[in-house]
């Protein structure tokens, strides 16, 4: 499509196309449960309840920070509450939240130290999040830096596949990604070929933490990487194979990302638009594209305060017309939002 064409189509697109909040807000007044937290992860209920969950404790990798969770019922969260794995203090990672298909919720999390022994173990909760069974290992033998879903969601294919974004952090500082494919609902996963990484001014560009959706050309991700992009690989065999990654016009301060595809086809991208790797984690905005993935444009600024400051790791689902998002709000609290697409 000629330059001309498609940036009128993509003015027409962003014109139409606008974002509003329903809901902003903390979940708990900062610093009043824990002194600092990160990572969280959302998930609406059908029922209207949402559950979130992140970590906290003193300060991120201390042995002390454990798993918390709450649920919004009726327009208000609830007290969080902790969840731990039993036995040596160790801290607590980077849960994420999933739906199964009979209604039960899985809370997967990362447990250990330093970041490549991480392992994965998983909670079930039967009552909508209010409670959550005592942790189990996912993977018997996980010991090598975690399986299942690292930061986003795992998503559900067309094939009833569930598939994790997945990465891995060796001890040399080696970061690569995969999915992890379940065919049980989320209960165990089988590891995918790892994504093959590029180079860039002559080094590998470290990948962690991706992204996922399904369009009818295949399954993509999104990467949050340490080349000051985001890049891209996709797959045309539901995951087990993946492109060699390249690099996206989009800017990544080496922070979390995460995308969603609407109900009508358009794919929505939250992120920090920085260029430089472990440069500033703010603004928090939401990017826009109508062509599968391969242009976006920004449509909403979620956080639009600029500079020295921390809106990260965003979590996102959508619900219909409308994303539920949380995120880490200066590591001392965690900001859940509610913004209508129109």
């Amino acid at each position: 499509m000629p330059l001309d064409i498609w940036m009128k189509k993509m003015m027409r697109m962003m014109k139409m196309m606008k974002a509003e909040f329903l809901v902003n807000e903390f979940i708990y007044p900062p610093k009043s449960v824990t002194d600092s937290c990160h990572a969280s992860t959302v998930l609406p209920l059908p029922n209207g309840n949402v559950v979130a969950a992140w970590f906290g404790g003193t300060k991120e990798g201390n042995d002390d920070v454990k798993i918390w969770v709450s649920v919004r019922e009726n327009g208000k969260w609830a007290q969080p509450y902790s969840i731990a794995v039993k036995g040596e203090a160790l801290p607590h990672w980077n849960p994420v939240l999933f739906l199964r298909e009979n209604g039960e919720i899985i809370l997967y999390f990362k447990y250990g130290k330093p970041i490549p022994n991480w392992v994965t173990y998983y909670s079930i909760s039967k009552d909508g999040g209010k409670s959550f069974s005592a942790p189990k290992v996912l993977v018997p033998g996980d010991n090598d830096g975690g399986r299942g879903p690292v930061k986003n969601k795992a998503i559900r294919l067309s094939n009833g596949t569930v598939v994790a974004p997945a990465s891995k952090e060796s001890l040399k500082k080696s970061w690569k990604c995969f999915v992890d494919i379940s065919n049980d609902d989320g209960l165990t996963f089988e590891h995918s070929n790892f994504v093959l990484r590029s180079k860039k001014d002559g080094k590998t560009v470290g990948m962690i933490q991706p992204t996922l959706w399904e369009d009818e050309k295949g399954l993509h991700m999104l990467i949050r990487t340490n080349a000051g992009h985001i890049y891209r690989s996709d797959s045309k065999d539901m995951g087990k194979t993946w492109c060699k990654a390249y690099e996206t016009p989009m800017g990544n301060p080496n922070s979390g990302i995460d995308i969603v595809k609407m109900e009508n086809g358009t794919l929505v991208l939250i992120m920090n638009p920085i260029f430089e790797n472990w440069g500033d984690r703010a603004p928090l905005v939401l990017m826009a594209s109508t062509d599968g993935g391969d242009t976006f444009e920004e449509i909403f600024k979620c956080e639009p305060t600029e500079g020295d400051h921390e809106f990260s790791y965003p979590a996102m689902v959508a619900q219909g017309d409308v994303l539920h998002i949380t995120y880490t709000h200066q590591r001392e609290g965690i900001v859940y939002q509610q913004v209508k697409i129109n």
